[in-house]
């Protein structure tokens, strides 16, 4: 009789997303949903992506936070609530913090015992927006609340997790999935569609980085099995907001005359140690640890408006397909 080998098909490694309805746990759920089995939750704001299971919970619920990482036992969980603009922190403090870092605890401390990755995106805002090229070693210094309570979830996941990756990303954008939000890109989106003139930011340069891009790393590192670091992402050069929206309408064929330079509130914490005194508030993240540990190239920012111009034609781009492989990466 021949010995008859059974193959046994690999299992589906299963993501869990807190916040699915937050423009970041939108477009990962989005993009992992081919190679994963995604279930996301929502708590105000119910979203229907196909392919993937959406729950209501409250992340500062301790019950409901343990009611669904027990039912599904995550491989992974994606950490994406929070207020994330800075002046909705400044003006609600409270819940900035609530959100931004007292949710995660929770999260933290039954991914503990569930076995569940931890997996917290945080911000180049950590820091104090001064002019020098910020690197992970660099010890927080945010001069803004919302910097205040992401360098605190920082602190707190790296001290008490033991299966953690922490994201520290610039500036990200694209298109999210609640019709009645608009997010940064969509709002410049719809006023040139209106011909509108709008004035712009010109104070804080920040790196710009299309979504997919953070999404296809997160996907090579977890490919990896990559364990309890902290990376930083972001373009390979810095835009304000004024710059980025020039680089928008030379890419997407818009009329420049109706952007407007201006100057929009940075709201500094009264109790800051760190308050820039330059021309510009400058958040440049170094970028060559993540580089060399997974072999990538990342983009600049009108590199990264030019993928996100093809993104949102369908045309294929070879950076996506190359990163599914995970290594020697350029991704333009």
């Amino acid at each position: 009789m021949e010995n008859v080998t059974t193959l046994v098909p690999k299992r589906e490694k299963t993501i869990l997303i807190f916040g699915l309805s937050s423009f970041v746990g939108s477009n990962l759920a989005e993009f992992f949903k081919k190679d994963y089995r995604v279930v996301g939750s929502y708590n105000k704001n119910p979203v229907f992506i196909p392919g993937v299971l959406a729950l209501p919970c409250d992340v500062l619920n301790k019950e409901e936070v343990q009611l669904i990482l027990y039912a599904f036992k995550p491989d992974i969980t994606i950490y994406a609530i929070g207020l994330s603009s800075l002046m909705a922190c400044a003006r609600e403090e409270e819940r900035a913090d609530a959100l931004n870092a007292s949710g995660l605890f929770n999260v933290v401390e039954y991914c503990q015992r569930y076995k569940s990755q931890v997996c917290y995106i945080s911000s180049g805002f950590v820091f104090g927006g001064e002019d020098k090229s910020y690197i992970e070693m660099d010890i927080p210094d945010p001069n803004t609340a919302y910097g205040k309570t992401q360098a605190s979830a920082e602190f707190y996941i790296q001290k008490t997790s033991l299966n953690y990756l922490v994201f520290r990303v610039c500036k990200l954008y694209g298109r999210g999935f609640l019709e009645h939000r608009l997010n940064f890109f969509e709002a410049i989106q719809k006023d040139f569609m209106q011909r509108k003139n709008v004035n712009f930011d010109d104070l804080v340069k920040t790196g710009y980085l299309d979504i997919y891009y953070l999404a296809m790393i997160l996907k090579i590192t977890f490919e990896k099995n990559v364990k309890n670091r902290l990376f930083q992402i972001s373009s390979t050069d810095l835009a304000t907001p004024y710059e980025f929206s020039k680089y928008y309408c030379e890419t997407f064929n818009e009329s420049p005359s109706l952007v407007q330079k201006g100057r929009w509130k940075y709201p500094i914490l009264a109790s800051a140690a760190t308050v820039p005194s330059g021309e510009n508030i400058l958040f440049k993240l170094d970028v060559s640890n993540i580089e060399g540990f997974l072999n990538i190239k990342l983009p600049s920012v009108k590199e990264s408006i030019e993928f996100t111009f093809n993104r949102f034609k369908g045309v294929s781009k070879s950076g996506r397909s190359s990163a599914n492989k995970g290594e020697g990466v350029t991704f333009i």
